[in-house]
């Protein structure tokens, strides 16, 4: 909602609410501030909540926050909670940042007796849709709204407010948050009813992954071949292989920075598997997931799971003769 009241129409964005930037001016921040009547919880304050938590507080809302580490929520700049009902007991709205469903569910059944009606839950986790539209249910016989948010960009688009939000459930409750989302992100996209927001999700991710094991193959290939893999990159990139790990990932990694920080590959088999499970329950064929699923299950077998996720390069090059596409040597 704005400062008079109303919420912005799609075609509109009267506050510049909604336009991508990386620093907030004095002009918007203290505007933000004056709609930011809401209180806001957050359960999860890791690599993504922290950050997303430190751009809700630098837009002036006051947050709380709940992480099983106590020091995240100083450092996230929230007033730290004892426990998940004691958050949602100070709160508006409370946003989840956890690992995946089966984080997700016992937490929002455990505050199922203690949220009241009107309140919200945004779901910004990686979760299973099926676990979204049950929980969905389980909230709305209390008169509590469910908000799947599936986010997309990592932790450098979180640090700078650019994420892409895909929103499921009640319209009304999603237009309400734009604000808020806006904190933390430069687009938010309703996708649909309960769920679908974390279905866009899962059909991102598997993209994002699929990308990067498919070129990370065609690295290793390419250094085997003796190719100068700058010049490889610079030809995919203006051909039709480009793709977000041909633009993002290896330019950097061909230089030896990995991007350390960024999703595990443990996290990104996970994202995978809830795919796979995804797909089967639609019952749609994938003749391509299992191929990625095993290149990141590889690289958890060698040891890279709790590495970034593009260290699955390496984890292929191991396999192929002990091969680094870095022209460093960096390992």
């Amino acid at each position: 909602m704005t400062s008079g009241g109303q919420t912005p129409s799609r075609g509109s964005d009267p506050g510049g609410l909604f336009r991508p930037r990386a620093l907030y001016d004095g002009y918007t921040l203290a505007r933000m501030a004056a709609t930011a009547s809401e209180r806001i919880g957050l359960i999860g304050l890791g690599n993504m909540g922290g950050r997303i938590g430190r751009r809700i507080a630098a837009a002036g809302y006051e947050l709380h926050g709940f992480d099983l580490d106590p020091n995240r929520a100083a450092a996230t700049g929230a007033a730290a909670a004892a426990s998940p009902a004691e958050l949602a007991g100070r709160v508006d709205v409370v946003l989840l940042s956890l690992p995946d469903s089966t984080v997700v569910e016992p937490v929002v059944r455990d505050l199922a007796g203690t949220l009241r009606p009107g309140q919200v839950v945004v779901d910004l986790s990686t979760s299973a849709p099926s676990s979204t539209i049950a929980l969905h249910g389980l909230l709305a016989a209390g008169g509590v709204e469910l908000v799947d948010a599936g986010i997309s960009g990592g932790a450098a688009a979180a640090e700078q407010g650019t994420l892409t939000v895909m929103t499921g459930g009640d319209e009304a409750a999603v237009d309400a948050l734009r604000p808020l989302l806006a904190t933390f992100s430069s687009r938010v996209v309703h996708m649909g009813a309960s769920g679908a927001g974390h279905t866009a999700k899962l059909l991102n991710n598997f993209l994002n992954g699929i990308s990067l094991a498919a070129t990370a193959e065609v690295m290793v290939a390419g250094r085997k071949a003796g190719l100068d893999l700058r010049l490889l990159l610079e030809v995919l990139n203006n051909s039709s292989g480009v793709n977000f790990a041909t633009l993002n990932r290896f330019p950097r990694i061909v230089e030896g920075d990995y991007l350390e920080g960024g999703l595990t590959g443990n996290l990104m088999l996970k994202d995978l598997l809830l795919y796979r499970d995804l797909v089967d329950a639609l019952g749609v064929r994938s003749l391509t997931a299992d191929g990625c699923i095993a290149t990141f299950e590889l690289a958890r077998e060698l040891g890279y799971g709790d590495q970034i996720s593009n260290r699955v390069v390496d984890a292929l090059g191991d396999v192929s003769g002990g091969v680094r596409v870095n022209e460093r040597g960096v390992t």
